[in-house]
């Protein structure tokens, strides 16, 4: 069997891939990306250069830091048809940053991650920079992972953490009893609220976008500096947060 052959190359392709998105538009070098990737940095460069010959990743001549290649951006062109609701989200994410005065945001599910894909500022000076737009979180971390995460079916729940770890890497407040609780209070009121777990000060509030099918596909959310997120606030933010998620998902089913 050769390497390419062999089903572990498409993992590790796929996890080199991911790495060199999560670093645009700076790009990273072969041992960042090897070390994001959690791959060998010989093998790391072997793959990248190959992915390299085929126009999937790029390298700066002078830096010697890959970056996304023009074959995925053709790629991706074709897969927006089926896949891309930026379109017929942005005038919401538009409204939802004006009407509130925070930022945000649109994420996409991604197997067990979200995937930011569109972000509008708003007005308020003070923002809790958490999320930007490519930057991918574990499903139950952040507002957007927490909100998908819940409203799965509780089997995707049960499988979800019978191979995830989650306060490994994130600490004991994403610990599987934590993040079930969470889930319980997302389901209570609809919403998902991230209070300062990711980023000390910082608030997050979540509402999920659904597919045709029914199923949580995207989120919406807002973020923005604690203070701004008091219990006189929040329920009026959750309200309007998730007009805006169900407006969107009816959208998505025309």
């Amino acid at each position: 069997m050769t390497d390419v052959d062999n089903p572990s190359v498409v993992a590790r392709v796929g996890s080199l891939l991911r790495a060199v998105g999560a670093a645009e538009p700076a790009g990273a070098s072969t041992t960042d990306v090897a070390k994001a990737a959690r791959i060998a940095r010989p093998t790391a460069h072997r793959l990248l250069s190959s992915m390299s010959d085929e126009g999937l990743i790029d390298r700066d001549t002078k830096t010697g830091r890959w970056a996304l290649g023009p074959e995925l951006y053709l790629l991706g062109a074709s897969a927006a048809n089926r896949y891309d609701i930026t379109g017929q989200a942005r005038d919401i994410l538009d409204r939802l940053a004006r009407d509130t005065g925070e930022s945000a945001f649109l994420s996409a599910r991604r197997g067990d991650e979200t995937v930011c894909v569109l972000s509008q500022e708003g007005s308020f000076p003070l923002r809790s920079h958490v999320l930007h737009e490519g930057i991918r979180f574990p499903l139950g971390v952040a507002s957007a992972g927490l909100v998908i995460l819940a409203h799965l079916p509780g089997r995707d729940v049960d499988e979800f953490f019978s191979r995830t770890e989650l306060d490994s890497s994130w600490g004991g407040a994403h610990s599987e009893a934590a993040v079930r609780r969470r889930i319980a209070a997302t389901l209570q009121s609809g919403y998902a609220v991230n209070p300062g777990l990711l980023v000390e000060g910082s608030f997050g509030i979540g509402a999920a976008v659904f597919d045709r099918s029914g199923r949580p596909a995207w989120a919406l959310s807002l973020t923005g500096v604690q203070t701004r997120f008091g219990p006189e606030r929040l329920p009026t933010l959750g309200t309007t947060l998730l007009d805006a998620a169900h407006l969107l998902s009816m959208r998505l089913r025309l």
